[in-house]
């Protein structure tokens, strides 16, 4: 009888301490409809977090790194020992209020096409959390903008909620919570590991839905996300290392036209920061 875990949820930590365990014990006692297993990758966190893991967590194969090696290169490492068909990237700053996992694999395997399934993300109050957004592009950076300034505006937050009641396509989902195949994701290359932080989930999705899968945001299936949780530590770098990735994911993708203006863009908003106050 094969004893192999259907689902390999894969969870990146970085002194998560405050956030992981809740994680954990929200995925453990919540979980059961179909064999799972976790694996956490711990880069190099100095909290003390991974002694808490290994002791209230037995279970959990814990996959130590000596460096911080990025959120991308810790997930591949994770994918590497994953024994399950299907593969949920986590957030360690979120958490499962209902066993989710079987409706996860419903939505994904109801059609061939889906490549990538993302599920609705809800603050700590319950409040729905934006968690999709457009192509990374300079058109699709503008849109994603403007719905980020509607949900931070009380006042338009409600009716941007109701666009997302509902399961439809979209470019991208966060990277807080996805659920693919792994022969999919190994089809595709994994994580491109160029990219540190920021941006890496949006390159998973254009590579998928390059091959002709969609990406499907489901509002049936929500789970709660703190977060921000391990950016907010380095949040100065975490700025640095977002324009770094947006560089790259610009040369990547975006034709030549885009990545000059980019680049314009970028030069004269530093000249201002520097020169015009």
């Amino acid at each position: 009888m094969d004893l192999s875990p259907l689902i390999s949820i894969i969870i990146v930590n970085y002194n998560g301490a405050d956030v992981i365990l809740d994680c954990l014990r929200s995925i453990y006692e919540r979980c059961s409809s179909v064999t799972f297993e976790v694996i956490v990758i711990d880069n190099a966190s100095s909290d003390g977090s991974l002694g808490q893991i290994h002791q209230e967590f037995p279970q959990v194969s814990l996959l130590t790194q000596d460096t911080n090696l990025g959120f991308g290169k810790a997930n591949n490492i994770g994918v590497r020992y994953a024994q399950g068909e299907f593969l949920f990237f986590l957030n360690s700053d979120t958490l499962i209020p209902t066993d989710i996992l079987l409706s996860l694999l419903t939505k994904l395997t109801q059609s061939s096409d889906v490549g990538i399934v993302g599920p609705r993300l809800l603050n700590t109050d319950g409040s729905f959390q934006l968690s999709v957004s457009k192509e990374i592009s300079i058109l699709g950076e503008f849109q994603t903008l403007q719905q980020v300034r509607r949900y931070r505006d009380q006042a338009t937050r409600k009716s941007l909620s109701q666009l997302y009641s509902h399961d439809q396509f979209v470019d991208i989902v966060v990277g807080a919570a996805m659920f693919m195949r792994r022969s999919l994701f190994q089809q595709v290359g994994g994580f491109d590991e160029t990219f540190f932080m920021y941006l890496e989930e949006s390159d998973l999705c254009k590579r998928v839905r390059d091959l002709g899968y969609t990406i499907l945001y489901t509002s049936d299936i929500s789970l709660i996300h703190i977060g921000g949780y391990s950016v907010a530590k380095a949040s100065e770098t975490m700025a640095k290392e977002y324009r770094r990735s947006q560089r790259y994911y610009y040369k990547k993708h975006r034709p030549v036209w885009e990545q000059w203006l980019l680049a314009a863009y970028l030069s004269c908003k530093s000249w201002y920061t520097n020169y015009a106050r």
